[in-house]
Parts: C-alpha cells; sequence; structure tokens
C-alpha cells in the first residue's frame, strides 16, 4: 500500500481562483495532477489547496487526477483553521480582522487548506482536534500570547485529522494529519517557533494518551512539519523526538539526489530541506520509500509547488 503527502501549493489569491485554474487546465495544475497519478498513491494527504463550502476545487483536481489515470475516488475533507476569525487581536497589531488574526494565517476561509484523497473509503467517524486550544496543550509554549489571545488561540494552523481508512482485504489504516507553521515571520518572542514545536509534538502526546485516546490499530503520521531536524529556524529537537519515537519508523525516503531534502526555498529562503513526511507505525512493515523528481528546468509557469511528493510502500506482517 503506498501513502503519500504532497504540498502542492496551488493556494491562490482569492477565493475560487484555484477551482478556475483547475477548469482552465493551467500549466501548474496540471504538473500537480501529473505527479500524483505517475506516483500512485492509495492514500495522498494534499496540502497547500483552497478550500470552498461545497468542496468543487478538491473534487476538481481528484477528477482531473483520474483523467491523468489514477482514480481517487474518496475525497476527505474535516476541520481547517485557515482563514477561521477568532474574533481576538492574534497577532498583537492592535486590529482584529488582519490574515494574522485567523487562527491559522490566511486571507480567506478555506485558503492554503489540505484534504485526503484515497482508493479506499472511510472505516468510521474522522475524530478531529482542530479546535484544540494551544493553552490546553501541556508545557508552557502558549504563554508566548497575549492573555486575551490565549483564550482563544487554537493549536493547529490547519487540522488535526485522525482518520480511519478502510482496506480491503479487512484491516484498518489511521491517518494522522500534520500541517505546522512556519516557525519564522515573528520576532525575539518565537511566538511561530513555540507554536511549530508544539504542532510538530501533538501526536506524539496523543500516542501517550495524554490529549485524547490513541488509534487503535497501524497508523500513519504524515504532512508537512516545516521543521528540518538538521538546519533551518525552528525547534529542531521537536522534529527530532518525533522521529526517533520508538513507536514510529522513519523510512528516509530519498530524493533523486540521493539526499532526504522534501523542498527548495531558493535564496533568499532557507535552501533544501527536508520538512515533507510520512512515518508509519511500527506494527506496519515499510517495503520502500522515495520522493518523485519533478522537472528541474520546468517551462515558464509550470511548476506549481517548490516541494517534492513523498511516498512510502508500506504491508501489514
Amino acid at each position: 500500500m503506498r501513502i503519500a503527502t504532497f504540498d502542492t501549493e496551488l493556494y491562490a489569491k482569492g477565493p475560487g481562483q484555484m477551482l478556475a485554474a483547475i477548469n482552465k487546465r493551467a500549466p501548474q495544475v496540471m504538473n500537480v495532477a501529473r505527479r500524483i497519478a505517475a506516483n500512485r498513491p492509495d492514500v495522498i494527504l494534499v496540502l497547500g489547496i483552497d478550500l470552498d463550502a461545497e468542496r468543487h476545487g478538491i473534487h476538481a483536481l481528484a477528477n482531473l487526477i483520474g483523467a491523468e489515470g489514477h482514480d481517487l475516488p474518496h475525497r476527505i475533507v474535516a476541520g481547517s483553521n485557515r482563514g477561521l476569525a477568532s474574533g481576538g487581536d492574534l497577532d498583537d497589531d492592535g486590529r482584529t480582522d488582519g490574515p494574522g488574526d485567523n487562527q491559522g494565517f490566511a486571507r480567506f476561509r478555506g485558503q492554503n487548506g489540505m484534504a485526503i484523497l484515497s482508493r479506499y473509503p472511510l472505516a468510521g467517524a474522522i475524530t478531529d482536534h482542530s479546535g484544540l486550544l494551544w493553552n490546553a496543550m501541556p508545557g508552557d509554549g502558549a504563554t508566548v500570547l497575549p492573555q486575551a489571545a490565549r483564550a482563544v488561540q487554537r493549536l493547529a494552523s490547519n487540522g488535526f485529522w485522525q482518520v480511519p481508512i478502510s482496506l480491503p482485504w479487512g484491516d484498518k489504516l489511521t491517518l494522522l494529519t500534520l500541517d505546522a507553521s512556519p516557525p519564522v515571520f515573528d520576532g525575539p518572542e518565537d511566538r511561530n517557533g513555540l507554536r511549530n514545536a508544539d504542532e510538530v509534538r501533538f501526536w506524539r502526546l496523543v500516542l501517550d494518551g495524554a490529549i485524547a485516546p490513541p488509534p487503535d490499530g497501524p497508523f500513519v503520521i504524515l504532512g508537512n512539519a516545516n521543521l528540518d531536524p538538521r538546519k533551518g529556524e525552528g525547534r529542531r529537537e521537536a522534529i527530532e523526538a518525533l522521529l526517533e519515537d520508538p513507536r514510529l519508523t522513519d523510512p528516509l525516503p530519498q530524493n533523486d539526489k540521493g539526499g532526504l531534502d522534501t523542498v527548495n526555498w531558493p535564496s533568499p529562503g532557507p535552501g533544501p530541506m527536508r520538512v515533507d513526511y510520512v512515518l508509519p507505525s511500527r506494527d506496519l512493515l515499510v517495503v520502500a520509500s522515495g520522493q518523485d523528481t519533478p522537472d528541474e528546468r520546468p517551462k515558464p509557469g509550470e511548476r506549481a509547488t517548490r516541494h517534492r511528493l513523498v511516498w512510502v510502500d508500506v504491508t501489514w506482517p
């Protein structure tokens, strides 16, 4: 079974623009659809997409992937904090209606959201932890916030979903989603760095039973941690602890250059980094892993994302 994550960066500047780009078969959209179809995941967490109320955008994208030869009939979406108004001044700039005052940074509701595309249906109800307040996390990370913000600021910048997938041979696999805040764009208080670290350690606390009941049976943590264990800004000890957790396997998926970097943010950005992860539970057997190999020199306007698609093949013991 192939499990994948892909930060497409297809999100647009305004509502409906991503759907319009899909309907026009824009080069960036075709790039994403072809890459997903070529890698043939059984389930994939698609990040960096815009979500409209009727889910027209994600259905249109999935249909386009199907037209490229890989059918993913089950489209799964739960709560997202991107663009969700908090009603407070979360970034302490004297106003309450800016993108930084939303529960997750976004210029409109649903911008830069996520969805799961799957060959297989749900095995039951989704457990959505997206409403958990940051202040409810063990530790003192949320104390960096102004007092009033602590009562409303959620931890997840996007969403924490616990998604059970029913497999045709009778087993169940639970997907645990991750799309953490970038640990930058703040000041010496390190608000974003602290939030990122707590988002990255969230699922470990769930596995401990400290926040919510852990998943029953095999699971996979997957998504964008926005954190590299070896370089860049951020509290790297958070991702190091996740990768070293004895309940997980780090398959170390390599790119075509033999490295682990999954994204390249060119200068003045931080450069190549490993931020995208697929981490199966230890009771799954890892058969293979890797990253897709996008065109390093695409035609103008064809590259949709700086990220690589990351995949892991697993089987049951």
